[in-house]
């Protein structure tokens, strides 16, 4: 009888150590092959995100009026984009930004720029007017938000409330419903989404106020997008 315990034990500890070999060959296994589709994937998905931030530039400059409005009578902008280096003391960022220009005179910037949201990191298209006193439109380009609630962040409710908002000045989150210029309404029960992008939005505008109020126009340089 003993000797059948032993032989039962042993047995069912090779059994466990088999299927543990197993789990962790198939998890290995998995994560080569996400790694592999993320490889192949990835310059698609960047692709998509170019061409819908050269299409959202118009919009996000002009407004949606006059963006249908250029479409409609085949106008384009022409779009230009330069990156920006910003160093700090504690660190050093580059930004994507598109200048946009309508017969040679400048109509305003639209900035790339992300930061960790709640759940992953989430990616912004900001409108700037020319002299960037005043903010002309928000875009959503990639987020993984909370179903619900933190992805509430794309819609154009929310959204709307930072067009001609203050770019001259911090922009504050708050829960009581907003009164003045530079207030945002938090989405319910998503601080932390509501007050990543808005910190998002100020650290991008803080850094950029310099560098592009002072660089040189690249009017007539290459590097030119029709959108």
């Amino acid at each position: 009888m003993d000797v059948e315990k032993k032989s039962f034990a042993g047995g069912l500890k090779s059994s466990n150590l088999v299927q543990a070999w197993l789990v962790m060959v198939l998890a290995v296994g998995f994560g080569i092959s996400l790694a592999g589709v993320q490889l192949l994937l990835g310059p698609v998905i960047e692709g998509n995100k170019l061409n819908e931030t050269l299409e959202k530039v118009p919009e996000l400059v002009l407004g949606n009026f006059l963006a249908a409005k250029m479409a409609s009578e085949n106008q384009t902008l022409e779009i230009v984009p330069r990156q920006v280096t910003v160093k700090k003391l504690d660190r050093t960022k580059f930004y994507i930004v598109y200048e946009a220009r309508y017969q040679g005179d400048l109509k305003g910037w639209v900035v790339k720029t992300k930061g960790q949201g709640y759940a992953d990191t989430i990616e912004l298209l900001l409108g700037l007017s020319p002299d960037l006193r005043s903010i002309t439109g928000l875009f959503v380009l990639d987020q993984k938000e909370t179903p619900g609630l933190g992805n509430k962040i794309i819609t154009h409710a929310w959204r709307s409330q930072f067009v001609d908002a203050p770019a001259d000045r911090t922009l504050v989150v708050i829960k009581t419903g907003s009164s003045r210029p530079g207030e945002i309404d938090v989405v319910t029960g998503a601080t932390i989404s509501s007050r990543s992008v808005t910190a998002m939005i100020n650290t991008a505008i803080g850094d950029l106020r310099n560098p592009l109020t002072t660089a040189p126009s690249s009017q007539g340089k290459g590097g030119k997008h029709n959108g």
